[in-house]
């Protein structure tokens, strides 16, 4: 009796010292415990939230740009180019006086076969990239058709899942691979052939 007593007082003990804590600061990443099938589901749906932000220019590329946490960061894999933070998160998307080109193009992006992988403070992601067009045609030879993929970090914020990095990963390069050293600087044997 007197051990149950002690699991009691220590359960209520516990219950108000969480009731009385502070709640999270909105822009901090919430610690996971491990991924729950709702996690994955917003995951998801941040990538395909993802597409459509960047084929519209949604709300002048800041939809795109809130998809990130404040400090985010998307990185050219290709170039090492890197935009960081809310207003050049926008510009990357074509947004924030940049006119908005994309969706003028016949430019669509496709996120497919993503892999989402849990980490100490969040999940990681790995994906491939598609150029579809539009009506069968396509903005050059390099945007039609696979393109790469992405390699993510997603942190979980007061304002759901968010990105905190993502790197567009170009051949040879593969996504959940990419070695930090953009295709421009590979030593020449690592770069691919044109055939």
């Amino acid at each position: 009796m007197f051990s149950y007593r002690i699991i009691v007082v220590g359960a209520i003990a516990l219950h108000a010292g969480l009731a009385f804590g502070q709640a999270p600061a909105e822009t901090k990443a919430t610690p996971v415990a491990q991924l729950t099938a709702l996690d994955y589901i917003e995951i998801e749906q941040l990538n395909r939230k993802y597409a459509w932000a960047l084929d519209t220019c949604a709300n002048d590329g800041f939809d795109y740009a809130d998809l990130y946490t404040p400090d985010g960061t998307f990185v050219d894999g290709k170039t090492g180019k890197r935009w960081q933070g809310r207003d050049e998160l926008a510009e990357a998307a074509g947004g924030h006086g940049k006119g908005c080109p994309f969706p003028k193009m016949p430019l669509e992006h496709v996120v497919l076969n993503l892999v989402i992988e849990q980490t100490a403070d969040g999940a990681t992601g790995k994906s491939y990239l598609v150029y579809p067009g539009r009506n069968g045609k396509f903005v050059d030879d390099e945007h039609h058709g696979h393109d790469g993929g992405y390699q993510d970090t997603y942190v979980k914020t007061a304002n759901g899942w968010r990105y905190k990095q993502r790197i567009h990963v170009f051949p040879p390069q593969l996504p959940g691979r990419y070695s930090g050293v953009p295709n421009d600087k590979l030593a020449p044997a690592s770069k691919p052939v044109d055939r």
